[in-house]
């Protein structure tokens, strides 16, 4: 079925191979990039390389480098899981592509990687000052396919909130809830399990950037747009406090020099 014509995507449902637009080269050349490294995870020699590319304590070291490059590096796990989540980027990432474009579609992936990154780097340091155990297994919520698929989904929800996404092929969802699915499914897979506070905190600033950054005026507009809707809420809450406290009414008209309060 054709996209955007036809709302009805699924998640794992979205559609052939063959189907919607043609695949972006950059977009194969990424999940060729994901390929690759997963595979070099089963030749010894090859682990070293992949050790320095991928994002780890080795940050602390000066390997600032890899704040680029942990995307690209795939997690070992089975080949099933890892051919299905290469399937699905190819769903999410062929939309998306075609609807930023290659300039526009670069641009936001790197933004989210490296900012998420760099905030997940921050608060693995202050965790690691606080107490040496928060060491084991960090990072592990964002590295590699996983921050790819996030902020692809992120982005696609962003674009075409009210596309359907068939959740697990059988649940039909609206695109725009799993920007709030994937911090529900960080949390439970990787935060509780791993307690890797650091990934978790990671997958938040990536799905907040992703969104942000399609949005007009940016994460600095979203941000201020946030604290605005805050302000509004809290003042109404005052004033309804102020209502049943003092019970009295206070009625708007406007510019109408009748109004009162009583």
């Amino acid at each position: 079925m054709n996209f955007p014509n036809n709302p009805q995507r699924g998640f794992g449902g979205m559609g052939g191979l063959t189907d919607g637009p043609a695949p972006p080269r950059h977009l194969l050349v990424l999940m060729g990039v994901l390929f690759a490294t997963f595979s070099l995870h089963f030749f010894e020699g090859a682990r070293g390389l992949l050790e320095l590319l991928s994002l780890n304590l080795g940050i602390f070291k000066g390997f600032i480098w890899q704040l680029v490059t942990y995307p690209f590096v795939a997690t070992p796990r089975s080949g099933f899981w890892f051919l299905l989540e290469l399937l699905i980027v190819f769903w999410f990432g062929r939309t998306v592509f075609h609807s930023l474009g290659q300039r526009r579609f670069w641009q936001v992936f790197l933004v989210s990687a490296v900012g998420a990154a760099v905030v997940a780097v921050i608060v693995e340091w202050i965790a690691l000052a606080i107490s040496p155990s928060f060491a084991h297994l960090p990072f592990i919520a964002i590295l590699g396919q996983r921050m790819v698929l996030m902020i692809l989904i992120a982005a696609f929800a962003t674009l075409h909130g009210q596309a359907t996404i068939l959740l697990f092929f059988v649940l039909p969802i609206r695109a725009k809830w799993f920007l709030w699915i994937e911090i529900v499914f960080a949390f439970v897979f990787y935060f509780l399990p791993y307690k890797d506070v650091a990934g978790f905190v990671g997958v938040c600033v990536a799905v907040f950037l992703t969104y942000s950054s399609l949005m007009p005026g940016g994460p600095k507009r979203v941000i201020h747009n946030w604290r605005k809707q805050l302000e509004e809420k809290l003042l109404r809450a005052r004033l309804d406090r102020m209502r049943r406290k003092r019970r009295f009414d206070i009625i708007d008209g406007g510019d109408n020099k009748d109004d009162y309060v009583h």
